[in-house]
C-alpha cells in the first residue's frame, strides 16, 4: 500500500472513531476554544485603540517639531520661529486668508472622575485660533469656542461624562487662577479621549513658558510636504523637522500597543500550553487504548509515517473547531464593546486577520499536542498484536 492509500485509511477509521471518544474530543476543543478566543479578544483591545487613534489622522496635516526632537514632548519652539513658519510655501489658507498654522503647547492638569473620585493626570492644550480650521473634525456640542487672551477651556464630551467640572459653565482652578469651561465639544472618531483645549498664549504665560511644543500646518496637499520640507531645510533660521501626522501617532501607540500585545499573548500563550498538554494528555490516552489496532495495522503492512501523519492530522482536526468557536465567541461578545485600560475609551474590534491568527495559534496547537503522541503510536510493537491473536 502507498502513503497515500495508507493515509486516507488510518484517517477514515480515526475519524469514524471520534463518536466513541466524544469526552476526550470535547475536552480538546474546549481547551482551544478557550485559548483561541481569549487571545482574539485581547488582540481586539490593539486593533481598536490603534482604529481610533488612526480614526481622524489626515494626509494633509504635517506637525512641525524642534530638531532631534522624539516627540512633542521634547520638542521646543521659540513664538519667533512660529511666525515664520507662516510663511512656508505649501501651507492652505482658510476663507480670510489666513495660513492654517496652529501653534501648541501642552501643559499637564490634575481631574477627578465622577464615579470614583481618583484623582487622574492629562494634557491642557495650548492651540491657536485656527484649530477650527486644522481639526474640522472639532464640533461643539454646546457652548462656543474659547477667546483669545483669557482663560478659557472647551473640554471634549468624554471629559464632561467622566470627570469633575468640564461642563459648560463649571471653573477650576488652574496655576491658581480661575478658569471657565466655555464649551463642549465632539472629535470625530476619537471621542473616548479626553481633550482640553485652551488658547496657547495664555497657557504659555499662566505656566511661564515662552516656547511652543509643535506647530501643525495644514497643506495645500498631501504633495505639498516635499515642497515644505525644501523650504525648511534652504532655511537655517528654521530649526524644525516637518513629521506626517500618522508617523506621529502611529509613534504615539507603540507603547501602549506593546502593552496590550505583550499582555495578550503572555495570557494567550499560558492558555495555548494548557490547551496543549490538554490535547496531547487525550491523544496518548487515544493510542494507549488503540495500541492492539495499531499494532495489528503494522503487522499487516502500514508503515510508521502515515500513522504519525495521521494522528497529527487528527490533531489539526480537533483544534480547527475549536479556533472557529473561539474566534466566533470573540467576536460575538467583544467586537465592538467599550473598553478603557489606560483612561481612554476605545471600542474592540474582531478582524478578519485576527480570525486567522486564531485559527493559525490553533493549529500549532495541535500540531504541538499531537506529535508526541503521533510518534509514541508509530513505534506501538508488532508483538502486541501477535501477543493478542
Amino acid at each position: 500500500m502507498n502513503f497515500l492509500r495508507q493515509l486516507s485509511a488510518l484517517l477514515r477509521m480515526n475519524l469514524l472513531g471520534l463518536p466513541q471518544r466524544l469526552g476526550l474530543v470535547c475536552t480538546t476543543v474546549i481547551g482551544v476554544t478557550c485559548a483561541v478566543g481569549v487571545l482574539v479578544s485581547m488582540l481586539a483591545m490593539g486593533v481598536g485603540a490603534r482604529r481610533q487613534a488612526m480614526g481622524n489622522v489626515r494626509p494633509d496635516r504635517v506637525t512641525l517639531l524642534s530638531v532631534g526632537a522624539l516627540g512633542p514632548g521634547q520638542s521646543s519652539i521659540a513664538r519667533n520661529m512660529a511666525v515664520l513658519i507662516q510663511d512656508l510655501p505649501g501651507i492652505r489658507r482658510n476663507a480670510k486668508g489666513e495660513p492654517i498654522v496652529v501653534p501648541q503647547a501642552s501643559v499637564f492638569m490634575t481631574a477627578r472622575r465622577k464615579a470614583s473620585g481618583t484623582p487622574v493626570g492629562f494634557p491642557i492644550v495650548g492651540s491657536g485660533m485656527e484649530l477650527g480650521d486644522y481639526t474640522p473634525e472639532l464640533v461643539l456640542t454646546s457652548g462656543r469656542m474659547f477667546r483669545p487672551g483669557l482663560r478659557e477651556l472647551i473640554a471634549s464630551n468624554y471629559c464632561a461624562q467622566q470627570y469633575q467640572q468640564f461642563g459648560v459653565g463649571d471653573t477650576r482652578t488652574i496655576q491658581g487662577r480661575d478658569w471657565r469651561v466655555v464649551g463642549n465639544f465632539d472629535l470625530g472618531h476619537t471621542g473616548g479621549t479626553c481633550v482640553v483645549y485652551a488658547d496657547a498664549d495664555t497657557v504659555l504665560s499662566a505656566f511661564g513658558r515662552d516656547s511652543y511644543n509643535q506647530v501643525n500646518v495644514m497643506l495645500q496637499s498631501p504633495a505639498a510636504f516635499t515642497r515644505l520640507v525644501d523650504a525648511i531645510r534652504a532655511n537655517p533660521v528654521l530649526r524644525v523637522e516637518a513629521r506626517h501626522e500618522a508617523d506621529l501617532v502611529a509613534q504615539d501607540m507603540q507603547q501602549v500597543n506593546g502593552i496590550l500585545n505583550f499582555v495578550s499573548y503572555f495570557i494567550g500563550t499560558i492558555l495555548a500550553l494548557a490547551a496543549t498538554i490538554g490535547a496531547a494528555n487525550s491523544l496518548y490516552a487515544v493510542v494507549d487504548s488503540r495500541r492492539r489496532e495499531l499494532a495489528t495495522l503494522r503487522a499487516v503492512g502500514f508503515n510508521g509515517l502515515p500513522i504519525v501523519v495521521s494522528i497529527l492530522c487528527e490533531a489539526i482536526i480537533l483544534a480547527l473547531p475549536g479556533a472557529l468557536i473561539g474566534a466566533g465567541l470573540a467576536w460575538l461578545f467583544f467586537n465592538g464593546r467599550a473598553a478603557s485600560p489606560f483612561g481612554t475609551q476605545f471600542h474592540l474590534v474582531v478582524t478578519s486577520s485576527l480570525t486567522l491568527l486564531g485559527v493559525a495559534w490553533a493549529l500549532c496547537m495541535g500540531l504541538i499536542g499531537g506529535l508526541m503522541p503521533a510518534v509514541r503510536a508509530a513505534r506501538v510493537p508488532v508483538t502486541v498484536a501477535l501477543r493478542a491473536t
